[in-house]
């Protein structure tokens, strides 16, 4: 007898009746899958959810769930891509031609703030955590897909602002973390530790990475970009 409490499949009424997919290729039905493992880990954590969980909420049958992912760790990795191909295809929006070179790092370290602050990547980030210490290629592939991209991002950036003259900096890779931390500073931390409860709000964020933005140019702007932007400040 089907389970009454089941949620509706959408991917039932998706398609037309002519239209098929192979195995694992149906879009909506990967994402009904993903957006039920989602509620899943964030309401139980990831060592507590099981796939039997996974199923139930997402409304498919254990067969259908190992068609498209062949286990919890995988589930878990492609939500955290999925969330990090949001923020890239914020960060891509941000057209430097179009901004001055400062406003393009503040619109970067807002959508950065933004999303590592967010409720599922903290969810995320402290479910990382857990696992790491038994799964270290799992906290591996997690740095390197997400964070490291991040910084790759941007050191272009300041590369530009060097180029341009408005920045001199010994040793770029260095400032690049100096930066990140500044741009989460007073609230990734709290975020993490639940101390803050709630995401901080646009205006916050906004606030906090232009401090950040100060702070640097402060410390690396060359002596023309300074009288430059005092002159235009006043």
């Amino acid at each position: 007898m089907p389970d009454s409490k089941r949620p509706p499949d959408p991917a039932a009424h998706a398609l037309s009746p002519n239209t098929r997919h192979s195995a694992g290729q149906d879009p909506v039905k990967r994402q009904q899958i993903l957006d039920g493992a989602q509620r899943v880990f964030m309401s139980m954590g990831f060592d507590a959810a099981s796939m039997n969980d996974i199923t139930r909420e997402a409304g498919v049958s254990k067969s259908t769930i190992y068609v498209y992912f062949e286990s919890k760790d995988e589930l878990f990795e492609q939500l955290c891509e999925q969330h990090r191909t949001r923020l890239f295809a914020q960060v891509s929006m941000i057209n430097g031609g179009a901004l001055s070179s400062r406003e393009s790092l503040i619109a970067y370290g807002t959508a950065l703030v933004k999303l590592v602050t967010s409720d599922m990547v903290i969810s995320a980030q402290r479910t990382i955590l857990g696992v790491t210490e038994r799964k270290p290629e799992i906290g591996v592939r997690f740095y390197e897909r997400g964070p490291r991209r991040g910084l790759t991002i941007m050191l272009a950036y300041l590369e530009m602002l060097e180029n341009e003259g408005h920045i001199q900096v010994p040793d770029m890779q260095h400032a690049v973390y100096q930066l990140a931390e500044l741009f989460l500073a007073g609230s990734y931390r709290q975020r993490l530790f639940a101390f803050m409860p709630d995401e901080p709000t646009e205006d916050q964020i906004r606030y906090n990475v232009e401090s950040a933005v100060n702070m640097f140019f402060a410390a690396y702007g060359t002596e023309q970009y300074k009288r430059e932007h005092n002159h235009n400040s006043g």
